[in-house]
């Protein structure tokens, strides 16, 4: 079952939000997994990144990143940090469906399209929702069904035969696959060039 790209990211962040509830009654202010952040400015950083996505299809910028800072309230608790990610989701998902296929906007890993940005919000979603799951002690891989396109569209290199939850997770450099190293941190890329 392939989901419409406009609809992606919103699918993505209402996938993981009600699996993130559960942790709420945890410290989000400890390190969230491998990451430079606490829990709650990694939920805040998924914010920036996919309302920035949705900034990038609207400004259409050739050749440099937009000047729209978003963030949270630093003193928000983790619930109102969550409904900022279905926030943004919804609005990456809006502008998707509203920019014609031959928008192009700058992206430092390629300029993109509407399908590519689509993408990018799900990966960020998805990919950091493992970082903090993992936090919180729960054992979640993103479903296949949701990371398969992002995997598709915007890791055209990653290796085949595997789930795409999980070739997800290796082509964001967080898990090794049977045969397959894990990639360094830090290491890893995706290639957002329309193909």
């Amino acid at each position: 079952m392939t989901t419409p790209w406009p609809d992606l990211p919103a699918e993505a962040a209402a996938h993981v939000l009600p699996l993130l509830e559960k942790g709420l009654h945890q410290d989000w202010s400890r390190p969230a997994g491998e990451t430079d952040w606490s829990l709650l400015e990694l939920l805040d950083h998924v914010t920036l990144g996919v309302t920035g996505y949705a900034g990038l299809l609207v400004a259409r910028p050739a050749d440099r990143y937009i000047a729209l800072r978003t963030g949270n309230d630093p003193h928000a608790p983790a619930a109102e940090r969550l409904e900022s990610i279905t926030i943004a989701a919804t609005l990456l998902s809006h502008t998707v469906r509203a920019t014609a296929p031959e928008v192009r906007a700058y992206h430092p890993w390629g300029a993109s399209d509407r399908t590519g940005f689509a993408a990018m919000g799900a990966v960020e979603i998805l990919v950091h929702a493992h970082d903090l799951m993992r936090t919180l002690g729960f054992d979640w891989t993103p479903p296949d069904h949701l990371a398969e396109q992002a995997v598709e569209r915007l890791f055209p290199g990653a290796p085949a035969g595997h789930p795409p939850g999980l070739t997800l997770l290796w082509a964001c450099g967080r898990v090794a696959l049977p045969g397959v190293p894990r990639l360094p941190r830090g290491r890893w890329q995706w290639y957002g060039e329309v193909r």
